[in-house]
């Protein structure tokens, strides 16, 4: 199988082509690693993936969206390095993915009232968003550079910038959250700068010594947002910058959260973890209009594969295929396709060990993993589980995992 053939990923050699996913693990505690992450990435590595991805991790307070989430900081970096070493004894690449959140949190996280490309209101939180000045934006430029100097000391193999998904990079390139008059915004180049001063400041950081890969849109998955030309053009820009690769995504959390991961958001999973004391307007609120805020998918393997594949013809350099995969054959043709790299995450959390046990089954092997989303549906509020990871689920969420397994993708 092509996908147990070495890779070298700008100067970082793979053992495979398999990276596991930067989904967000919600394992930290008071924004730093725990126990639990670590052991989780361990199982990880053990379970034969050629890299694992640290998920989410914020370069400074301002970009924090959950309680469970790391901020990249001095006081953390001997406990990430404990866990790349573990990580590395057990033959993996370690990767962690920085970011901000822009307008995705909330004073009491944030430390502040949330900042995004403009002034405005974000129903999702929901909350009052505040416009960045431009001393402002040249900060967490410097700040995602020294973020990428700790993670380097930290003993990480490669980091993944997250410019997608409606997070504050995404904020600033689409026009649905770019209102901005100044050199941040109107035209694509002018939405693009951030992105692009962004990835100067790390690609400085980085030197030769870490890889550098980007998580990119392809469409933001509604029509006042990114489109398939600007977001080529986008990828083409990145391209440019010299990126060692770029990870090919869709949808924006806070307008289009399903076009990211596919199939059906388990409502009742989700209002269920939900902290009543905290958070009980958001609980009521996605009880009574969830399903119309977060509208289903139809969930296929692959699903993004096609849309890739445009991507694919157009770009030069590697591309890493992440979206549904959950079989050998499938995984194969991906790569076949001309990704370099495949990523995946809810087989993962379904079964550490699916690497290895494709591996040994052979390129008919296929995960158990059937999409329910469950884990999805808890990772806002609870460590990222699987549902047979779980006991004693309350009667009402066994079946809503029941009904939307057995739904026809």
């Amino acid at each position: 199988m092509k996908l147990f053939t070495p890779y070298k990923l700008g100067n970082l050699e793979l053992k495979n082509r398999s990276i596991r996913s930067a989904a967000f693990e919600n394992m930290g505690k008071n924004y730093s690693p725990t126990a639990q992450l670590l052991d989780y990435h361990t199982s990880v590595a053990k379970g034969g993936v050629g890299m694992t991805t640290v998920a989410y991790a914020s370069v400074n307070r301002s970009g924090i969206s959950f309680d469970g989430q790391l901020w990249v900081r001095p006081e953390i970096i001997p406990e990430l390095k404990k866990m790349t070493d573990q990580i590395h004894l057990h033959g993996a690449k370690a990767s962690i993915q920085l970011g901000h959140c822009g307008n995705m949190t909330h004073y009491k996280t944030a430390g502040q009232i949330p900042v995004g490309a403009s002034s405005g209101f974000n129903l999702y939180s929901p909350t009052i968003v505040r416009g960045l000045k431009e001393n402002e934006i040249l900060q967490i430029v410097e700040d995602f550079g020294k973020a990428v100097k700790m993670v380097k000391e930290a003993g990480f193999d490669c980091v993944e910038i997250h410019a997608g998904h409606g997070y504050l990079i995404s904020q600033f390139l689409s026009p649905y959250t770019n209102r901005r008059r100044d050199k941040f915004g109107g035209s694509l180049e002018n939405r693009m700068r951030f992105m692009c001063l962004v990835i100067n400041e790390v690609m400085a950081a980085a030197g030769n010594e870490i890889a550098v890969v980007v998580k990119t849109n392809m469409y933001d998955g509604f029509k006042s947002g990114m489109q398939h030309a600007e977001c080529l053009q986008v990828a083409k820009e990145l391209e440019m910058l010299g990126v060692d690769g770029l990870v090919l995504t869709a949808g924006f959390v806070s307008k289009a959260p399903m076009t990211v991961m596919h199939g059906a958001m388990p409502i009742k999973t989700l209002a269920y973890y939900m902290n009543m004391k905290k958070y009980w307007w958001l609980k009521a609120m996605i009880r009574l209009f969830g399903k119309f805020m977060m509208k289903s998918q139809p969930f296929s393997e692959a699903y993004f594969l096609e849309d890739a594949k445009k991507f694919r013809a157009e770009l030069k350099l590697p591309l890493i295929y992440v979206g549904g995969l959950i079989s050998g054959e499938k995984i194969e043709e991906v790569l076949d396709a001309g990704f370099e790299l495949v990523q995946m995450a809810r087989v993962l959390i379904n079964n550490p060990n699916f690497i290895n046990d494709l591996q040994t089954n052979g390129l008919t092997y296929r995960s158990e993993c059937k999409h329910s989303n469950y884990c999805i549906g808890r990772m806002y509020s609870e460590p990222f589980k699987c549902h047979h990871c779980v006991e004693n689920l309350p009667e009402k969420l066994q079946k809503e995992i029941e009904k939307a397994e057995k739904t026809k993708n």
